[in-house]
């Protein structure tokens, strides 16, 4: 019984939850230092900011930015890396662009759109998907390039339609480069946007987390942190794995 309950894939990650609590606490009993508090002391933390309005305030706000950001970002970079994909000519124009682009600091993006465009929201969401914009793109575009072009010949033979061949044909194969640049852009975009909001912002978990730090509150800053980290997770189980297995029920 304790095997097959070791083989479920929810019984080995609660497990390893729990396993990683046990050390931090025994951590925590160790060094019986401020700089690293218990788990029980950071879940009471957690419970009053819950409480207080405060933590789902900021929450929300760095959520809101990270969808909308999340989303240019996605729309754009599918549509720019599938034509780069197919035409050549385009891809060798702009493949020095990507380049640079990829190789740009975030830092540094971030800080030049808020001088050109002052402290405004709008600056902030741009900086965001311009740090994230380039990575789709090469996603996106190794994924078309890889098509299998028979496949295409086959669909034109049979004169699939255009919605036909994009669900059946063109959809599977694309399917898991757009999983990949998903589930990349989503820990990449969070981490940009705290530094976005600890910079030019005055709301978010990045401008509480430097107020945290400020502070030296070290109990909060894990808090949010925790916080944040389990909104993210509960994306990946409630949205994107349901996502993925429907797209992948062709498989056998």
């Amino acid at each position: 019984m304790s095997s097959r309950l070791l083989q479920h894939p929810q019984s080995l990650a609660l497990l390893s939850l729990l396993a990683f609590s046990g050390l931090w606490h025994l951590l925590a009993i160790l060094l019986h230092s401020n700089s690293l508090p218990s788990p029980l002391t950071v879940a009471a933390v957690l419970w009053q900011a819950i409480l207080s309005g405060e933590l789902p305030y900021h929450l929300g706000a760095t959520l809101l930015r990270l969808i909308v950001s999340f989303t240019i970002a996605m729309l754009l970079g599918c549509a720019i890396g599938i034509a780069l994909g197919r035409h050549k000519t385009l891809d060798g124009f702009f493949d020095n662009w990507l380049v640079i682009f990829l190789n740009i600091p975030a830092l540094v993006t971030i800080i030049l759109c808020y001088v050109w465009l002052g402290l405004e929201e709008s600056a902030a969401i741009l900086a965001v998907v311009i740090n994230k914009l380039p990575n789709v793109i090469v996603t996106i575009r190794e994924g078309t390039r890889s098509l299998n072009r028979d496949l295409q010949e086959m669909a034109q033979c049979y004169r699939f339609s255009r919605s036909k061949t994009l669900r059946h044909l063109i959809w599977p194969q694309l399917h898991p480069f757009v999983m990949a640049a998903t589930r990349s852009g989503l820990a990449l975009i969070w981490k940009i946007i705290l530094v976005v909001e600890l910079l030019g912002r005055s709301n978010g978990m990045g401008y509480q987390l430097h107020l945290f730090f400020q502070l030296f509150d070290v109990a909060s800053l894990l808090a949010y942190t925790v916080a944040f980290i389990t909104v993210i997770q509960l994306i990946e189980w409630l949205i994107l794995k349901p996502i993925d297995r429907k797209a992948l029920q062709w498989r056998r």
